[in-house]
């Protein structure tokens, strides 16, 4: 069975993205790997909001996607280096 990773909630501090899902888990990454956001204000960076059913978050002032699975592939890929 696939399931769909989803987000619930988005938070940020001076040095990582945080992203709650609906399971109650929460990703933390470093906000250094999202250039387009590191270099955003506090305001754009609170005006996101869900896409594809909660599994990607927009940020449309910033023009910039992230699906939820591929920041969590990532986080895994540069624990396992």
């Amino acid at each position: 069975m696939n399931t769909l990773i989803k987000g619930k909630t988005v938070h940020y501090d001076d040095r990582y993205l945080h992203v709650e899902l609906n399971d109650g888990r929460i990703i933390l990454t470093p906000i250094t790997w999202y250039k387009e956001l590191q270099n955003a204000t506090l305001k754009q960076l609170s005006n996101y909001h869900f896409i594809c059913h909660n599994t990607g978050i927009e940020w449309l002032e910033l023009d910039y996607h992230l699906s939820i699975e591929s920041m969590l592939e990532c986080y895994i890929d540069k624990q396992a280096a």
